[in-house]
């Protein structure tokens, strides 16, 4: 190429003696620093929540953006797909209805489940609601026109939108509930948690999963302490039956001398683990057996048991978030829990004003894979399709995601919005994993993306704190993709089947999205 000529597009540099492209930097020159870490994140690009969205535009002008632009749309710094912006546009507008006559049936524990039935047509399945209360009534819900076709049924009252013309509308496409004589029992106390195998209690249900049973527990009280108890959901549920009750499907597996404020078990429903004000502990379901897998003085608030059921979180009355491996040790290997001192960290120490440098845990844990949060651990939630990742909230309303990678450092993004104070408050995350639900100490129920960080939906829908919920299961689309079908359509199929159910001590709610 001949030398020192003027070509459009490139310069040339003499000292080099070659030509470099006008558009990228200048050899020589200093690139802009761009913070690198070990792992890429998947969800998340910023710490920051997103300042711009589409979620306040109205689906016309999203519509018309599309058409003009395709399916990715530019934001005042970066640019998005348009199926995430419909389908948080989508989020931002539920419809929730709320159950006359079901105040504290529902405000310490919750988990929508499919049960058979035995029917004058044959046997099927249909959609149900178990439900704790603080006063230690645990009850199961028929959901549908006529809820199990037998008993007392709930008409639901429009609370959000509050629009009266809505109204009429809203009636047409409610799920009405109902509850049957004998499917709600008085336990020994408080409930404390309701848990589903995790295979159970995602997208999908098959007849190759038998293993359907709920773990319940109780939280214990003055006299006696807690308690682990299985509720069978295998067999089909005959509620015309005058003899019926769910106490004859409950089996208690095994008590405590202490409280146990939560649980959760693995997804072949044969193990779980319970946290308590003296540790974790595992339990065999088949056969009751206990043993600890973590000691210390600091309550385990919130648990989550991972999809390989060999490790669990534990969230801490202290604010940490430990790792704890639960894999039996080999025969002639030391019993003993191993103890550890864990170092606080310095923004927990300085949120405490204390001068306490540490911490003593016993057992199979890893130190270095310790988080903190600024105060004590309400729930944790790991994530299915990204397994590295977990959400975190606390009792000073930080909401969190973090990546079990980098928890020195820190969280890799924050949720703005949500009120708590002492409270423990379930955060519940769909089944596409794409938003995540909580209600706060000033009644107000939160919908964040969990991948942008946006508030979507924020709005007083109870007279009490919503604390507990979860989205309703939703089995998968029954048929797979073919060629012609995208993945973009698939999503939105299965966007139109969001519902979920919160509990507050005025009664049971039902969220869909019309």
């Amino acid at each position: 190429m001949p030398q020192g000529l003027d070509l459009p597009g490139f310069y040339y540099d003499a000292e080099k003696n070659r030509y470099f492209p006008i558009k990228g930097p200048i050899p020589g020159t200093s690139r802009p620093r761009i913070p690198t870490t070990s792992t890429q994140n998947p969800l998340s690009n910023s710490t920051q929540p997103a300042k711009f969205s589409w979620t306040g535009e109205r689906t016309s002008k999203l519509l018309q953006v599309r058409e003009l632009n395709g399916n990715v749309l530019s934001l005042s710094k970066r640019k998005c797909k348009f199926m995430e912006e419909f389908q948080k546009k989508l989020a931002s507008q539920p419809m929730v209805l709320k159950y006359q006559g079901t105040g504290h049936r529902a405000d310490a524990a919750l988990q929508p489940v499919r049960v058979k039935l035995y029917t004058t047509t044959g046997q099927k399945e249909t959609d149900a609601v178990l439900v704790g209360s603080v006063n230690g009534t645990l009850s199961l819900f028929g959901v549908g026109k006529v809820g199990f076709g037998y008993g007392i049924n709930f008409l639901p009252d429009l609370v959000w939108p509050q629009v009266k013309e809505n109204k009429a509308e809203s009636y047409k496409a409610a799920e009405h509930i109902g509850i049957r004589e004998g499917a709600s029992i008085l336990m020994s106390s408080s409930l404390s948690s309701i848990k589903l195998p995790r295979k159970s209690s995602s997208c999908e249900l098959d007849d190759d999963f038998n293993c359907r049973r709920a773990v319940v527990t109780t939280l214990g009280s003055e006299t006696s302490g807690g308690a682990i108890y299985v509720l069978s959901l295998d067999d089909p549920f005959e509620f015309s039956s005058s003899s019926f009750s769910i106490g004859q499907r409950m089996t208690q597996v095994a008590s405590f001398n202490c409280t146990i404020w939560t649980a959760d078990c693995d997804s072949s429903a044969s193990k779980a683990v319970v946290g308590t004000n003296l540790g974790a502990a595992m339990v065999n379901l088949e056969t009751g057996s206990t043993s600890w897998v973590c000691r210390g003085k600091s309550d385990v608030f919130a648990q989550q048991l991972d999809d390989s059921g060999k490790v669990i979180l534990c969230g801490l009355r202290n604010g940490a978030i430990m790792t704890v491996d639960v894999r039996e040790r080999p025969q002639g290997s030391a019993r003993r829990l191993i103890r550890h001192r864990i170092p606080y960290s310095p923004f927990r120490r300085t949120v405490k004003n204390t001068n306490k440098q540490w911490f003593e845990l016993s057992g199979n844990i890893c130190p270095a894979r310790t988080a903190f949060m600024p105060s004590s651990i309400s729930s944790l939630v790991s994530l299915h399709f990204y397994d590295q990742y977990f959400l975190a909230s606390a009792m000073d309303g930080s909401v969190m995601l973090y990546d079990h990678r980098l928890t020195k450092r820190g969280p890799l993004q924050s949720y703005e919005g949500h009120a708590n104070s002492h409270t423990r408050i379930q955060l519940a995350v769909d089944q596409s994993e794409r938003f995540v639900m909580a209600g706060g100490e000033d009644c107000n129920l939160c919908i964040w993306s969990i991948k942008s960080g946006e508030l979507l939906f924020q709005e007083k829908v109870s007279n009490s704190v919503p604390s507990t919920a979860s989205w309703r299961l939703v089995e998968r689309l029954s048929r797979k993709p073919d060629e012609e079908q995208s993945q973009n359509e698939l999503q939105f199929a299965e966007s139109l089947r969001w519902e979920a159910w919160f509990g507050s001590r005025d009664g049971l709610y039902h969220m869909h999205w019309p």
